[in-house]
């Protein structure tokens, strides 16, 4: 259900095509449509999807299916497809003619879906059309920029990254030291303000950082780059496998880049990726406000009359870098990242989940839904949240500490907070203590505050605060007596009892 939200989202948040979105979310055309289609049935808007969650938008969109009927009436492909050459003339107006003349009809996903298999069958010309603010390509250029190492004199590598809008032309660059997936989220970030607004579409190669599993027909997105476009607002679409005509502008733009940048920085020593990034930046103010040869104006020109206009605002804060790791619970219902373990609740042992961790939190997805948010740490050892652990563990868990032991005491009286004092006191660790001073405050409950009040009282008379002393007391009632009477019950005093003065 995540990707059919995704795709209700492109098609009717972003107004992406069937074939846009198919290729973006590595599905086939037909599959995208029907999820349009069951949601206009439904009479769903996106603002409503986006509200929903995924077991209340399965009942919307897949109610139970009619009866089969009879045959129903054939469309004429051929005459349709002669009408679709018509400007404003689409799929979906062709059907609701063809539902008008024959009421039972086929249903609109089955109509896409053959006048598709018919159409495959005719010969087929691809010529692309840029509209302003409708795609930006990018790609790295084949050839690096040396950086030379100021302290060893040792010149790094950095690479190339190249962005082309697809109408004016408006080349974007900058060096980076790698293409992983950090990098490669970062240039689409800073190209973006470059531009100044957000295309419609952004066109990749198939890299590791953009494409999960590049495939001709089937392409899988890398998530987290899945997930900057959705901020931005924009789709992912990559080129198919060996197809370089399919991101056409780019690879003129990396040849523009190689000759009017990398060329004229051949000669200029330069120490760090910074100055580079300085030095690109000045020769791309000249690049863009060079006159074309056989058009007139600029790419910047052409950009601030055409295209500026058509491109969508940027949101107001940046895509915050967010890695997207698959992790499976634990058996003590915590999860593994960056060698350190997260918490999650403990209902969730087992299961598979999706971590999603920025530069200051990890969060724990589960069928789409968050369960589980933790501030990062960049240390190994556990993270835990009480409310996750199941009853018993946090039983056996201590939630106590010695301020908190000392003021249940002291709601119960001053010689029951001496005695809480000495036994913390007592240990050389006070944790080792919670154990007796519950035990001592809890018999409070068994008899009362007031019993327990004088029990501590003659526990400190006769120098045993212990809780043995105070449970026995309460238990044989010797905390009602008075003191007279339980000094009368102490042995009897004779020559063979050593008294006080024996150990001074």
């Amino acid at each position: 259900m995540r990707m059919i939200k995704e795709v209700l989202r492109l098609r009717l948040h972003c107004g992406r095509s069937k074939r846009e979105i198919a290729q973006a979310l590595s599905m086939p055309p037909t599959t995208a449509w029907d999820c349009v289609r069951r949601a206009r049935c439904a009479g769903l808007s996106w603002e409503q999807i986006a509200t929903m969650d995924e077991a209340a938008l399965e009942a919307k969109l897949y109610p139970p299916a009619p009866p089969t009927g009879v045959p129903r009436a054939q469309p004429d492909w051929a005459a349709m497809h002669r009408e679709l050459g018509t400007k404003g003339v689409t799929l979906e107006l062709l059907w609701n003619e063809y539902k008008v003349q024959h009421p039972d009809g086929y249903g609109y996903s089955w109509f896409c879906e053959q006048y598709e298999r018919w159409r495959g069958r005719l010969p087929v010309t691809l010529r692309q059309t840029h509209t302003p603010g409708e795609r930006l390509f990018v790609d790295y250029s084949g050839k690096k920029l040396g950086i030379v190492d100021p302290d060893t004199g040792e010149v790094r590598w950095a690479e190339l990254f190249v962005a082309v809008l697809g109408a004016s032309n408006l080349t974007y660059a900058e060096a980076t030291w790698t293409q992983q997936l950090p990098d490669w989220i970062g240039s689409h970030i800073r190209a973006l303000r470059f531009i100044g607004g957000v295309p419609r579409v952004v066109v990749p190669d198939n890299l590791k950082s953009g494409v999960h599993k590049p495939d001709f027909y089937d392409p899988v997105l890398n998530r987290t780059y899945g997930e900057m476009a959705t901020h931005y607002g924009m789709a992912v679409i990559p080129a198919r496998p060996r197809k370089p005509k399919d991101k056409a502008k780019v690879e003129a733009g990396v040849l523009l880049v190689q000759r009017w940048v990398l060329a004229r920085l051949r000669h200029q020593r330069l120490f760090s990726l910074e100055e580079a990034n300085r030095a690109i930046a000045q020769l791309l103010i000249e690049l863009n406000a060079r006159a074309f040869k056989k058009l007139p104006g600029s790419r910047r020109s052409g950009f601030e009359t055409t295209e500026r206009a058509a491109l969508q605002p940027l949101p107001p804060t940046d895509y915050p870098f967010a890695q997207w790791k698959p992790a499976r619970v634990g058996l003590d219902y915590h999860v593994e990242f960056d060698a350190h373990y997260y918490s999650v609740p403990h209902t969730l042992a087992r299961s598979q989940v999706d971590v999603r961790a920025t530069s200051a939190t990890v969060e724990v997805f589960h069928h789409g839904q968050r369960v589980a948010a933790h501030a990062r740490s960049d240390r190994g050892g556990h993270t835990t949240v009480r409310e996750h652990m199941p009853p018993n563990h946090r039983a056996a868990t201590t939630e106590w500490n010695p301020g908190r032991l000392l003021n249940w005491a002291a709601s119960i009286g001053p010689h029951a907070t001496a005695v809480i004092q000495h036994m913390l006191g007592s240990r050389q660790i006070p944790e080792q203590a919670y154990r007796a001073c519950l035990g001592v405050l809890r018999l409070g409950r068994d008899y009362s505050p007031q019993r327990l009040e004088a029990a501590c009282t003659r526990a400190i008379e006769l120098k045993a605060p212990s809780y043995r002393f105070i449970a026995s007391t309460l238990k044989n009632g010797l905390d009602a007596q008075p003191q007279q009477a339980a000094q009368a019950e102490l042995p009897m005093q004779h020559a063979n009892v050593r008294g006080p003065s024996y150990y001074h």
